[in-house]
C-alpha cells in the first residue's frame, strides 16, 4: 500500500496546528482518558481508518487498557468489560459517527442516558473527542494512509 499524497495536515500546517488544539480541547472536563481512546478506537473501526486503529489500539494499551477490553470494543454491547458510563460513550461514537444513518442521529434516549453520567462538560468533551477523530478518520481514508507509515 501506498499513500495518495503526503498528509493533508502535513501539507498545510495550519490545519494540523488546528485540529490538533480541536482534538484536545476536551481533556480534562471529566472523561477518563482510557474512555476518551475507546472512543478514537470504535470511531476508527467504523471508518476504517487503519493508521487511527493502530495508533489508538495503542494508546488504550500505554493506559493500562486490559487485552480483553481492547479486543472488545468492537463488541462493546456483548462484552462485560465495560461500565455503563463507557458504554453510552461508545454507543454515542457510533450514533455520531454514523449519523446519516437514521433520522434522530442522536435519540432522547441515549443522550439522556450520557448526561446522567457526564455533565455539560463532559458530554461536550465526548462530542469533541467523536467529532474529531471522525475528521482524523476521513483525512486518512481518502489519502489511503497507510498503517506504520505514520508517526506522530
Amino acid at each position: 500500500m501506498e499513500a495518495r499524497m503526503n498528509h493533508p495536515v502535513f501539507v498545510v500546517p495550519a490545519a494540523l496546528k488546528a485540529l490538533t488544539a480541536y482534538s484536545q480541547a476536551g481533556a480534562g472536563l471529566g472523561v477518563p482518558a482510557e474512555t476518551i481512546e475507546m472512543i478514537n478506537l470504535r470511531a476508527s473501526q467504523i471508518n476504517g481508518c487503519s493508521v487511527c486503529v493502530q495508533l489508538h489500539s495503542a494508546a488504550l494499551k500505554k493506559e493500562g487498557a486490559s487485552d480483553e477490553r481492547l479486543y472488545a470494543v468492537a463488541a462493546w454491547r456483548d462484552a462485560p468489560y465495560f461500565t455503563e458510563a463507557e458504554r453510552v460513550a461508545l454507543e454515542l461514537t457510533e450514533l455520531v459517527t454514523r449519523c446519516a444513518d437514521r433520522g434522530d442521529p442522536v435519540p432522547d434516549d441515549v443522550w439522556d442516558r450520557a448526561a446522567r453520567h457526564y455533565d455539560e462538560q463532559g458530554v461536550s468533551a465526548l462530542l469533541i473527542a467523536i467529532t474529531s477523530i471522525n475528521v482524523w478518520n476521513r483525512l486518512n481514508a481518502a489519502t489511503r494512509q497507510v498503517a506504520g507509515d505514520w508517526k506522530p
